[in-house]
């Protein structure tokens, strides 16, 4: 195994903790909390997807790079990293101004009957995302 491909191995992981770490326990945790409103929870979700959603990018290039560079451009671990690295993307580029503007109705006071299919696509992208960081870590340490 190459640094790279150590690299590469550590930055998933960490990269995978940070998904489940927010995605599936604290956020949907947040609105439990007494007194957390709905408007509250989403100022503050704003905020914390905001960082998180920077801090993957970082990690989606890191991940990127040293997977191609740390394993000479295998298939299977180079096209794992460019999917993972794509559902980022459409996270961020496609699903995520949709949940934006939603939310800015809803901390603008709008009424909201309906819940966001933006948010369901969001999430079953987290899926799909954890799911390729679990395999591309797999295939890395497998080597």
């Amino acid at each position: 195994m190459t640094p790279l491909t150590a690299v590469a191995i550590a930055v998933v992981f960490v990269w995978l903790g940070v998904v489940v770490g927010i995605s599936f326990i604290e956020a949907p945790i947040k609105f439990r909390a007494p007194g957390v409103t709905i408007p509250i929870g989403l100022g503050i979700g704003r905020l914390v997807f905001g960082v998180v959603n920077a801090l993957e990018v970082a990690l989606a290039v890191v991940a990127l790079v040293a997977t191609l560079i740390g394993t000479g451009v295998a298939v299977a671990p180079t096209v794992l990293a460019i999917a993972v690295a794509v559902v980022l993307a459409i996270q961020l580029l496609a699903v995520r101004p949709a949940l934006n503007r939603r939310s800015d109705a809803v901390l603008a006071g709008a009424p909201t009957e309906t819940r966001s299919r933006a948010h369901l696509y969001y999430v079953g992208l987290e899926v799909v995302k954890a799911a390729g960081l679990i395999a591309l870590g797999v295939v890395l340490l497998a080597g």
